[in-house]
Formats: structure tokens, C-alpha cells, sequence
């Protein structure tokens, strides 16, 4: 269906959701390749993922979205506004940004594996947009898939009509076509007034060099062409429209975009804070009465320090984080200063993966150097006056005498592992403070683990050994449920009696002693001998928990004494142990740049 011949009721808006792996992004490629958007020379597996760091990981980071052209066996022409989301547990505010711009989702089962962790929260994401969901039960072509057993999970787990799946093969086409047509006849059509004001949502942007702030949105109501003024409702701010088209998956012009259509809008926009997320686009010369509903703000969850290893980077960091977070508005920052690395910012991000996706940007697409300190979660300090403080740095909690007690942030977990590794995980699951909450079997040989345990206990190798624990079968996802009191404490690192900012951390009282012991060991190994004895601490409040020693350089000052009295070699002896005393205490302790690298990666 060519742009003259826009039929509203043959456009159908919709997202494809999984469980990481189950095959998303090669279903997209089947969708394009049998649509003709690309010639065969050009296609490659993959396509929509287009940053190298997806290709490399083999995950989803960006959704993409691509318009096809798709004639039905009755002839008729269909437009298929298609986006692929991400699978990963960090990236599940992607995906809701991209549901609320779609009327259905194509919600994509393993038929080797069957239903994951994710496949259940993206199906509860797809249901809070109110979208039609079609199930499709996908890899059929494999030798230990069971259609039958995940047509079961489908109806038990999720709830989904069974006579509603569609068994498909990604990798080989088969069943694809018939997925079209059930696209076209379970997912309604747009809904929206041509005549009424032009109302548009901006569900993704990103920066190019020379075209400015480019607007990705779905059309709701009305009308825009090539020429108009356009006003951003948050702001006010007016634009003229340069540029409009679509990507199929190349870059598309076109000269209209009309309700219901999904497509990008490019206005000169040369300011990143013009441009925000969520926000609605209308006509200047008659704007909507009022704004689409926008997003939920989206609450960061684990904070980390970015510094550039040089100095003189600190302003490109700077551009770089405003242009990247126009793209990836998840996470924050906002400038921090340390005594041990200088200036530099303290971000906000929505887990790990997601932190060092960030950086990895941040090095390959803008060119920098960056150490980050170990990240941590937000803690809520209740103070004795009854007050409370939210703490996302251990350098910005209060004296242990001011706190009452401090609240640490809880979620509920959801492990789906086969039975044999039952034990294994229970075993992981216990020894970082979990609860269980239920355990039942979903399936032939698989138990759903349901478990609330501190956020701060997945922080740093959880994941790893979830998968060693199941030899890689357990799949896992997580939502916050608040915050609970808990014994917290502030470890600090102190060198020669002085704390060093960048390492102090913030632990359960029954891992301080451990990780104080881990840590002041690596920093002893990294931290080069000086002319003076170095003594390096962890602390709790005033209670020194684990020390290690640096001896100090020793020249030999009696080599020149060849016999004669003791006692000049016992005064030249007492003579430098005096001066090695006044160094220490006027003397700070060289730490290269090298060492802290060492120090701050987590194992």
C-alpha cells in the first residue's frame, strides 16, 4: 500500500515480545525477506540490530521499527508497522515505551524451551497497554521441539487461548506467512480521527550529526506535512518540519504522515533538551487541546561513578551523556567531584547490563576513556529525627551516630530452571538473604521459583551463577517491591588513616568483614611501596575491620660503615627511622591511575 493510497483500516501497528534468545530479531528478518523491504544481496541476519555492540553480544539493546508492504491472499494491501524490542530484564522500559506506541504484539515462545521468566513479564507489560496478543510458537524446525507441551504452557502459564498460537520457524520461513494473515485478522486496526488536531507520540529519538534531534512517533490523530510548524506540548517550542518518511529498514521520505501511521520527524532540532520522550508533537496553527498520556517516569535502580581517565575529556563526557541520553532517556546523571579521580559524573541506570552497555556507547561511539566506581543501589536513610534521606553514594550517608536505621530496596524474583537443578538454586537463592514466596511446576520437568531477596545481592556476579548453578537452563526476571529495613553499614578504605572516597562501599553487615578483607588485599597488591611504611584499612564508623601493610622502600644507610662502634650504625639507623616518620606524616601516598583500574573492577 503506496502512501497515495492511505487506508487507515489497512495498517496494523504491532511489536514482537520474548524471553531473551527465542528469537525476535531472526523473526524480523524473516518479515523482511519475505516482504520484499530488502533485496536479497543486502540482507543479513539480524538487520534491524544495528549497533556492533548487539551484533557482538547477540541481544537486542535499541527497539527498531521498519514499515512493510504486505499483499493478503485476498489481494489486499497491508502496511505492517513492525518494532523489535529487547529481551533483556534492564531493557524492559524500551519495550514498554514501544508497546504504547502499538495495538497488538506478537508474543514469541521457544517451542525447545517453552515459557521463561520474561516471556511473563513482557506478556504483563503488553497487557497494562491493553494490546491484542498473538502467541507464536517459534524454532518448530528443531529436533527437541515440543509444539504440543508449549501450547500447554501457553494456555496453563500464561492464560492465552491455545487456538490462537501459530507455530513458525524464524530460521527456515516456515509458518510466516500464516502469521501475516494472523496479523491481519486478530490485531484491530488504528484507531484516531483524520480531521481531528494532529497529535503525535514520541516513543524513541536519537542525534545525527547533521539533521539534529531525529524524532521517531506514532501518529494518533490528524495530519502533518513537509513545511508545517510544529509545537512540543511539554515545552511550547515551535519547529518547521524539514523532513518527514519512515524506515523500510532504510530511511524513507514522504511529504505526509497521517493518523495511525508510524514514521520520523526531522525540524532542525539542534537542542537534545527540545526534545524529550513521551512528549506530544501537534501543529502550531491549531494545536490539540490536550497532551497523549506520555510515560511513566522511569526510576533508576543502580547508580554508578564515570570518570574520564583524562582531564581533559571531562567536557566531552559531558556532550556525550546529553546526546546519548536522548536516545537511551533511562538513565541519569549529574556531577560528581572526587578527591581520588577529580571531576567527573554520578549516573543513574536500570541494572548492570544496562550500565555497561552505557559505557561501552560512551567508549565506541563518542571516543572516550572512562573508569566507573563499583555500583551500588538506593538506599533510604531514616534518621533519629525521624526524617529520611535517599542515599544512591556511600559518601553521602550520614554519620552512623544521626541514622536510626536505613531501608534497602527489595524485588521478587522469578526463576523458571528444570527440577534437577532445584537444589543448586535453592542453595544460591538462601545465601543471598532470599524468601521464598512459592515453587510450582509449569511444565514437564520445570519448577517457577518465586523469591523476594535484597536488589543489592544481584549486583555483582548473581546472574553468572544463576547460569552455572543451571548450566545455563534458568531464566530469570525481577520487579521491585519497595524497601526494607535492614542492617546496612558504610565500609570505608583508608589509607595511611586517611578515606579514600572512590572505594568506600555500602554492604550487609554480614558481608562487611568479607568483602573489607577482599578488597584491602587487592588494594595492598596494587598500590606501590613509597618511602614510607603505607597501612591500608576498611573501617565501620570508628572499628577497623581488616588491615594490610606496605613496607616501605629501605635504603641501606650503614654500607658505608665498615666496622669500628655500633653505635654510628645504630644513629644513622635512628636518623632515617625518624625521617621516615616525619615523611609519613607529611607525605600522601602516590596511587597511579593504573591501581585504581585495578581496584574498582568487580570480580
Amino acid at each position: 500500500m503506496s502512501a497515495a493510497a492511505y487506508d487507515r483500516d489497512r495498517i496494523r501497528n504491532f511489536s514482537i515480545i520474548a524471553h531473551i534468545d527465542h528469537g525476535k530479531s531472526t523473526l524480523s528478518d524473516r518479515f523482511i525477506e519475505l516482504t520484499g523491504a530488502l533485496p536479497e544481496r543486502e540482507m543479513a541476519a539480524q538487520v534491524l540490530d544495528t549497533m556492533d555492540l548487539e551484533r557482538e553480544r547477540g541481544i537486542t539493546i535499541k527497539a527498531q521499527t521498519v514499515r512493510l508492504n504486505y499483499r493478503s491472499r485476498s489481494g489486499q494491501g497491508y502496511v505492517f508497522n513492525l518494532i523489535d524490542t529487547p529481551g533483556h530484564v534492564d531493557f524492559t522500559y524500551e519495550v514498554s515505551r514501544s508497546l504504547a506506541a502499538c495495538d497488538g504484539a506478537l508474543l514469541v515462545v521457544d517451542a525447545a524451551q517453552g515459557v521463561e521468566a520474561q516471556t511473563v513479564a513482557n506478556l504483563y507489560l503488553a497487557l497494562e497497554n491493553d494490546l491484542q496478543i498473538i502467541p507464536v510458537i517459534n524454532k518448530i524446525d528443531l529436533p527437541s521441539a515440543d509444539v504440543e507441551e508449549t501450547r500447554r504452557q501457553i494456555a496453563d502459564v500464561l492464560g492465552l487461548e491455545p487456538g490462537l498460537c501459530v507455530p513458525v520457524s524464524a530460521k527456515t520461513g516456515e509458518g510466516v506467512k500464516a502469521l501475516f494473515e494472523a496479523i491481519i485478522e486478530h490485531i484491530p486496526a488504528p484507531k484516531g480521527e483524520i480531521e481531528a488536531p494532529f497529535r503525535a507520540l514520541v516513543f524513541d529519538s536519537f542525534y545525527e550529526q547533521y539533521h539534529g534531534v531525529v524524532a521517531v512517533v506514532r501518529v494518533m490523530d490528524g495530519a502533518v506535512a513537509v513545511g508545517q510548524r510544529i509545537s512540543f506540548m511539554s515545552t511550547g517550542n515551535t519547529f518547521e518540519v524539514q523532513q518527514l518518511g519512515w524506515f523500510s529498514p532504510k530511511a524513507t521520505r514522504a511529504e505526509t504522515l497521517r493518523a495511525g501511521e508510524v514514521g520520523f520527524v526531522l525540524a532542525n532540532i539542534k537542542n537534545v533538551s527540545d526534545s524529550a520522550l513521551g512528549d506530544t508533537i501537534t501543529l502550531a496553527s491549531r494545536p490539540a487541546s490536550k497532551p497523549l498520556p506520555g510515560y511513566v517516569p522511569v526510576k533508576q535502580v543502580v547508580f554508578s561513578g564515570l570518570f574520564p581517565l583524562s582531564t581533559q575529556q571531562f567536557e566531552d563526557l559531558q556532550v556525550a551523556l546529553e546526546k546519548l541520553s536522548l536516545n537511551d532517556p533511562a538513565f541519569i546523571y549529574e556531577p560528581e567531584s572526587s578527591s581520588a579521580l577529580g571531576l567527573g559524573f554520578r549516573c543513574g541506570f536500570l541494572g548492570t547490563l544496562h550500565m555497561e552497555i552505557v559505557r561501552e556507547r560512551l567508549e565506541r561511539e563518542f571516543g572516550l576513556q572512562l573508569l566507573s566506581t563499583a555500583p551500588n543501589v538506593v538506599y533510604e536513610a531514616i534518621l533519629m529525627d525521624g526524617s529520611s534521606i535517599l542515599v544512591d553514594s556511600p559518601n553521602d550517608m550520614p554519620p552512623t551516630q544521626k541514622i536510626d536505621h536505613i531501608n534497602e530496596p527489595f524485588i521478587r524474583c522469578t526463576i523458571i530452571v528444570p527440577d534437577e537443578f532445584i537444589g543448586n538454586i535453592l542453595k544460591l537463592l538462601t545465601d543471598r538473604r532470599g524468601t521464598q514466596k512459592s515453587m510450582e511446576y509449569v511444565g514437564a520437568g520445570k519448577v517457577m521459583l518465586v523469591y523476594e531477596l535484597p536488589f543489592n545481592e544481584t549486583l555483582f556476579d548473581f546472574y553468572d551463577k544463576l547460569k552455572s548453578a543451571s548450566k545455563g537452563y534458568a531464566s530469570y526476571d525481577y520487579e521491585h517491591i519497595g524497601r526494607r529495613a535492614s542492617e546496612i553499614v558504610k565500609v570505608d578504605i583508608l589509607i595511611n588513616g586517611q578515606a579514600v572516597d572512590a572505594l568506600s562501599f555500602m554492604t550487609h553487615k554480614q558481608n562487611a568483614y568479607r568483602r573489607g578483607v577482599e578488597l584491602v588485599r587487592r588494594i595492598r597488591k596494587q598500590v606501590p611501596r613509597q618511602l614510607f611504611e603505607v597501612v591500608i584499612q576498611a573501617a565501620i564508623g570508628s572499628k577497623i575491620i581488616s588491615r594490610e601493610r606496605v613496607a616501605p622502600l629501605r635504603k641501606n644507610v650503614t654500607a658505608k660503615c665498615y666496622g669500628g662502634d655500633i653505635t654510628r650504625k645504630r644513629k644513622l639507623l635512628e636518623k632515617q627511622k625518624e625521617g621516615k616518620r616525619k615523611m609519613k606524616q607529611l607525605g600522601s601516598v602516590a596511587i597511579p591511575q593504573e591501581a585504581f583500574m585495578e581496584i574498582l573492577k568487580v570480580d
